[in-house]
């Protein structure tokens, strides 16, 4: 299925899958704690952790697309500010294939107010990478750190954060994805660590690092059920490096 397929479809009065209508009128619902939260960060995992069981839950890929594009029509059709700021993080985060169609929907929606961190959303850019070795049963960590890109007067937009990904030694398979929001702790306790000599850190190549991520974060292979929420939110950051 081609991506502008449901971009037509964000329009359409119909839904490609109209059994799941009420599973579309739970995320509907659901957009509301959109407007309770602090910043793009919280507002993005949110998201992701959304998108997340929308695909675990699809048969096969088709299906998956089919879903998101009839979420994408709901939220427009509802019509309110926390669909819209759910629109906003689709387009800035979700699937690639999804997002010209949210941005649509969402500008569709002009007379509706949304949290001012909504401009932030999705907008990063990749700090260090680097590489956490613990031993050769357990695989790999790699760790990214992202910035938010400042606002026009020059103030955070957002924290600063770190993806988190442990991969499987064998054929690297994710075994464990984490969102850190406290960078600085991280750091310090991967250099206690070091000094006990419990893991070695070094710095990986940022070409690298998106090689191994966007290959592993896309993987056929079962994943751990704590994986899933933030797939979509690592896809996103991987794809930025």
């Amino acid at each position: 299925m081609r991506p502008e397929r449901n971009a037509r479809s964000s329009t359409a009065p119909g839904l490609a899958l109209p059994a799941l209508r009420e599973v579309y009128q739970a995320y509907v619902r659901a957009a509301a704690e959109l407007e309770t939260m602090p910043g793009p960060l919280q507002a993005e995992l949110w998201a992701s952790a959304q998108l997340a069981a929308l695909e675990k839950a699809a048969p096969h890929e088709a299906g998956h697309r089919m879903a998101v594009g009839d979420l994408i029509a709901e939220l427009h059709r509802a019509r309110t500010p926390a669909t819209r700021t759910f629109l906003l993080a689709i387009a800035a985060m979700g699937p690639e294939w999804s997002r010209r169609a949210a941005a649509k929907a969402a500008a569709a929606l002009t007379r509706t107010t949304t949290p001012s961190w909504t401009d932030a959303l999705g907008k990063v850019t990749p700090g260090p990478v680097w590489l956490l070795q613990e031993g050769p049963l357990d695989g790999d960590r790699v760790i990214c750190e992202f910035r938010y890109t400042p606002t026009e007067a020059g103030d955070q937009a957002g924290p600063h954060h770190a993806l988190a990904v442990r991969l499987t030694p064998d054929i690297g398979i994710p075994t464990e994805i984490i969102v850190v929001g406290d960078v600085p702790a991280l750091m310090a306790d991967a250099r206690k660590a070091v000094q006990a000599e419990l893991c070695t850190v070094q710095p990986l190549a940022r070409q690298t690092a998106a090689h191994r991520l966007r290959s592993a974060l896309t993987t056929a292979h079962p994943l751990p059920e704590d994986c899933h929420p933030p797939l979509p939110f690592a896809r996103h950051r991987a794809s930025v490096l």
